[in-house]
């Protein structure tokens, strides 16, 4: 078993991939130092180098011989495209699993399809991203080696490699969408359970394609929220209940989600998964916050005592096209504005709090300002999207 592990965390099998794509290095230009090459026109990209197995917080390596990694460090490298409809389709799925995607799609479909169905979205999301952050942090195992393999991306820099948390969001994302709607809407499973196979194991394959996973890490990312799914599946219904469940439970909900973000594992170096994990943390506990006022206050009408089946999904005309746009951009509007105004507030009070200079952007990554600024902003736009967003719609007549 350790073996097979070991095969699949392979840097050259990645690299095999992106070959068989048409992905290739370009010839080396000059001499190279730790291990990275620069060109002129080069692409900015991450990687590990060719790290070895170093001692870290918490342990060496690992007894099983699996590769863990120091922090990763950036280099320039340029790469040639031969296939350039696995460049686009390899790129564009990539980009389904980022944080751009997932405040769009939520939203959207909190909007102009179902919050209902948005709520249990973005409540199976949270539980799944956690895990899969905590998890990098606490095994600290490598990207891809470059050389071989060519790195598209340079986002993630600074962070580990398993689980692949865009393989685990895409799984998440799909896989719960398929169960919470086969038995609410009518359409034919098959075409559904295709849609989920296909979505999440695109943005899997970009992983791989851009370089910035192993076999490993994506197989362990889609493994992982399979059992997730799996144990949390009889608990679902619950959530649906969580607006009209007992006054305390929002405050609990924040608590202990503020309380696992200020507790999230220590790395020896800066990493941005805790700000990325206290981002998407927030947003649920606002979205939590945000269903249960709109019940307490009775904003919005209950929803049947059992889930709607509708005979046919509605057909998409110009009419819903143009109300699904503006109800979407009206949205986003008020989100981007929410946001701004709150993360400015909350970054000036703990500057003034702490005494800390104003335009000191390191500070940001202060433990004591980076998660409660990020938590206060989120969790405001989390309210604002199921709460405020909703009531604008109303008041313009876009329902």
């Amino acid at each position: 078993m350790a073996e097979l592990l070991r095969s699949l965390q392979d840097s050259q099998l990645v690299a095999r991939f992106q070959r068989r794509c048409g992905l290739f290095p370009a010839p080396d230009e000059g001499p190279r130092e730790n291990g990275a090459g620069s060109a002129e026109g080069a692409a900015r990209t991450p990687g590990a180098g060719n790290l070895p197995a170093v001692n870290s917080k918490g342990g060496g390596a690992p007894a099983n011989g699996l590769q863990r990694a120091a922090a990763p460090q950036a280099y320039t490298q340029k790469y040639i495209v031969k296939n350039y409809f696995y460049y686009y389709l390899f790129r564009f799925s990539a980009a389904l699993g980022q944080e751009v995607f997932f405040i769009t799609f939520l939203p959207f479909t909190h909007w102009n399809i179902d919050p209902y169905l948005s709520r249990r979205l973005v409540i199976i999301w949270v539980l799944v991203m956690y895990v899969g952050q905590m998890a990098k942090d606490i095994l600290k195992w490598p990207r891809p080696f470059s050389p071989p393999v060519v790195k598209l991306e340079n986002r993630v820099i600074a962070e580990y490699g398993m689980p692949s948390t865009h393989a685990m969001a895409a799984t998440a994302i799909s896989f719960t969408l398929l169960i919470s709607t086969k038995d609410r809407y009518a359409y034919p499973f098959v075409w559904g359970l295709m849609t989920a196979v296909v979505f999440s194991t695109l943005v899997c394959l970009s992983r791989l394609y851009t370089g910035m996973h192993t076999v490993l890490d994506v197989v362990g990312g889609v493994l992982m929220t399979a059992l997730l799914i799996a144990l949390t599946y009889p608990a679902w219904t619950l959530i649906d209940c969580l607006d009209s469940a007992h006054p305390l439970i929002p405050v609990c909900v924040v608590v202990v989600l503020f309380f696992l973000c200020y507790n999230y594992p220590v790395s020896d170096d800066y990493s941005p998964t805790r700000a990325d994990t206290t981002t998407i943390m927030a947003a649920g506990a606002g979205v939590t916050l945000g269903f249960w006022i709109n019940h307490f206050f009775q904003l919005v009408s209950e929803p049947a005592s059992s889930l709607p089946v509708t005979q046919n999904i509605p057909p998409l005309t110009t009419g819903m096209f143009v109300l699904c746009l503006s109800k979407f951009s009206v949205g986003i509007v008020l989100i981007l504005l929410v946001r701004q105004l709150v993360q400015n507030l909350s970054l000036q009070v703990l500057y003034f709090w702490f005494k800390v200079v104003v335009r000191n952007k390191e500070a940001r990554r202060r433990l004591e300002i980076e998660v409660p600024y990020k938590f206060v902003t989120y969790t405001s736009v989390g309210i604002c999207a199921t709460t405020f967003v909703p009531m604008l719609h109303r008041f313009l007549g876009l329902l």
